[in-house]
């Protein structure tokens, strides 16, 4: 944990990667990460754990299979939006103009998931940089 505070925008100025979280801080046993994101992320489910999203700048798109027949559905998140993905729940994350984010996950969840489409080169399957 910082013992100082962070201020986000100077924490997203400190990398270029695309996909790849950064670790901010730890609260509990989980991890508030930030990451610049455009494109699409990988198909995938965390089996054990929710995801929180929050948008700090951009506009993030999440397509969603959760209904009983399969069928998908995406909700649209604006900048100063929140949405959480309940555990278990297929999902892909995209940007098309790209967007900065926000997420808390247990330390140690991969951004992957336990279950996922092959993870394709701009992905970063990991469980989190520190800054």
């Amino acid at each position: 944990m910082n013992p100082e505070p962070t201020e986000l925008a100077a924490a997203l100025a400190r990398f270029d990667q695309l996909w790849s979280p950064r670790i901010v801080t730890t609260v509990n046993d989980y991890d508030v990460r930030i990451a610049k994101v455009a494109g699409e992320h990988v198909w995938h489910a965390h089996d054990h754990t929710d995801e929180f999203f929050l948008v700090l700048d951009g506009e993030l798109r999440i397509a969603l299979r959760d209904g009983t027949d399969g069928a998908e559905r995406e909700v649209v998140l604006p900048r100063g939006a929140v949405f959480v993905v309940p555990r278990g729940v297929e999902h892909r994350p995209s940007a098309p103009d790209g967007a900065s984010i926000l997420m808390f996950e247990p330390s140690g969840t991969s951004s992957v998931g336990e279950r996922h489409d092959e993870v394709p080169g701009h992905v970063d399957a990991t469980t989190g940089h520190r800054l």
